[in-house]
């Protein structure tokens, strides 16, 4: 009885090691992708640097992201970094 836990455990695992070496796979690819997009986006002229701040402005929830907005501007106005 032991042999076939063992065994359906091993079948199991296998499983799992399987589809996560698909999912790294694919994440690589997606990388890659993502690099081309970025390379694609600095050829049109964008800086690439201020596109994933961009990138990282939108995935924040609206009140963090105007927080944040709020206290690098009030950061800068105590550093003199305003016009």
């Amino acid at each position: 009885m032991e042999e076939n836990v063992v065994s359906s455990d091993a079948g199991q695992l296998s499983k799992f090691v399987e589809r996560i070496e698909r999912l790294e796979e694919e994440k690589r690819e997606l990388g890659a992708d993502i690099r081309e997009v970025y390379a694609e986006a600095k050829g049109a002229g964008f800086d690439v640097k201020v596109l994933r701040q961009v990138l990282r402005l939108r995935k924040m929830d609206p009140a963090d992201r105007q927080e944040t907005e709020f206290l690098r501007d009030e950061y800068k106005k105590l550093l003199g970094m305003t016009e």
